[in-house]
């Protein structure tokens, strides 16, 4: 009797929609981390970019016993550049006056358990962002 060795092990996934375009966001790094309990130190993973319909498909797998998942966006990188192109196509369409990203970085921690998989998306525009578990 053979034993399925992913039944032991979580596993994650996600995206990005940009709610302000209503659009996938593309070439955003993404970098994961794991950690075997809570008071476990976090272990980097790697990490990918989103692709052209803002998935990161080849997320590095999470090793057996993992308990929580941190997902880190680098969202700075995209929400300049998506600002700049709008000023250059509207150049009196000005933002708050911040400079750079009101959220540079998007960090997600959550708990998973063995043999589950774990779809997690970021819904992000320039002033906000939601995530949620999705299938």
């Amino acid at each position: 009797m053979s034993t399925d060795p992913t039944a032991f092990v979580a596993s994650v996934s996600t995206h990005i929609l940009d709610t302000s375009v209503g659009r996938p966001a593309a070439g955003v790094a993404v970098r994961l981390a794991a950690r075997t309990g809570r008071k476990a130190d976090w272990r980097a993973l790697g990490g990918s970019a989103t692709d052209a319909d803002g998935r990161c498909k080849d997320l590095p797998a999470l090793p057996e016993g993992t308990t929580h998942v941190r997902l880190d966006f680098e969202v700075e990188p995209y929400l300049e550049k998506k600002q700049a192109d709008a000023q250059q196509d509207a150049p009196a369409n000005r933002d708050s006056g911040a400079a750079g990203a009101f959220f540079p970085e998007v960090t997600i921690t959550f708990a998973v358990v063995p043999g589950e998989h774990f779809h997690v998306p970021l819904l992000l525009n320039p002033f906000g962002y939601s995530v949620y578990r999705g299938s």
